[in-house]
């Protein structure tokens, strides 16, 4: 019995966490993770009412569909969603790893003994703001936190009080997790349109419904890794893919990181180098097969 409720105890929490407004449980040691998934609009429908219906940020479902009006797509219109995603290169221990380039988080963790990977849209800090990079720690949990208002955003809006209590008004959401990083947290948030988005004074802002399942499923300690890799690159199954994200550096080189990743990982003799030029060309956030 014991062995049975082994095998089975992987499949149950893959079909518990599946959830269009909750990002699903995969298992572990893949590159890859996630499954190409596309849907249709009705009338009256915007890309960021899919996207958050989906568990997607705004900035990565219009990547994926740079021929759609984000406001106004119209109706029967196909839309691609970018439910399929490259680990970051980091991602190889259990814990939290926060790419800002994709506005996307990564948990790594472990249940009934099997490592599991879940993914949630973020938004971040937005320019003059920007969200550190580096490694820190969750350092407290915090259900239904405070605002405490800080004097730089203070100044900009005179008129907020120095604490704003929980609650509709609190833009922190439900729950937050504070950073060994100075000021910094990971929280809900009352104004939904900001994830997938740079928004924040720093902190990294989920969706209220992914909030309080990112908040159960941490410990204080765990560790968070903040990276900003707009190339990502992987194997499975025998193919090589790469993940291209517009990390608006307009001098960057992307055909130089991705070629030297590649060469890192021992994989550019495989590549078809007109699939990686188009890959790179489009940035759609969505891997691509560049195998040769």
């Amino acid at each position: 019995m014991r062995a049975f409720i082994s095998l089975i105890l992987p499949s149950l929490l893959l079909l518990v966490f599946h959830s269009p407004a909750s990002g699903a449980a995969y298992p572990g040691g893949e590159a890859l993770i996630g499954d190409p998934s596309r849907c249709v609009t009705v009338a009256g429908e915007s890309l960021m009412e899919i996207a958050r219906r989906y568990d997607l940020g705004y900035n990565e479902i219009i990547a994926a569909n740079p021929g759609l009006d984000p406001f106004v797509p119209g109706s029967d219109k196909e839309v691609r969603l970018p439910t399929v995603w490259l680990l970051p290169a980091v991602a190889n221990t259990e814990g939290i790893v926060i790419n800002l380039s994709e506005l996307r988080l990564y948990l790594l963790f472990r249940a009934a003994g099997s490592s599991l990977v879940t993914t949630f849209p973020i938004g971040i800090g937005s320019e003059g703001h920007a969200t550190p990079t580096g490694t820190f720690r969750i350092r407290e949990k915090i259900v239904d936190p405070p605002w405490h208002v800080p004097p730089s955003i203070r100044k900009e809006r005179p008129e907020l009080p120095t604490v704003i209590p929980p609650g509709p008004d609190n833009p922190l959401g439900s729950h937050a997790l504070r950073l060994s990083a100075d000021g910094i947290l990971i929280h809900g948030t009352n104004r939904p349109w900001g994830t997938g988005r740079e928004v924040s004074h720093g902190c990294i802002r989920l969706y209220p419904e992914d909030i309080p399942r990112l908040f159960r499923l941490v410990r204080v300690g765990t560790p968070v890794t903040i990276v900003r890799e707009p190339i990502k690159v992987g194997e499975q199954g025998g193919r090589v893919y790469i993940e291209a994200h517009d990390d608006g550096e307009e001098d960057m080189d992307y055909l130089g990181v991705a070629t030297g990743l590649l060469t890192q990982r021992g994989l550019v003799d495989r590549v078809d180098m007109n699939l990686l030029d188009k890959a790179l060309r489009l940035r759609s956030g969505i891997p691509a097969d560049i195998t040769h």
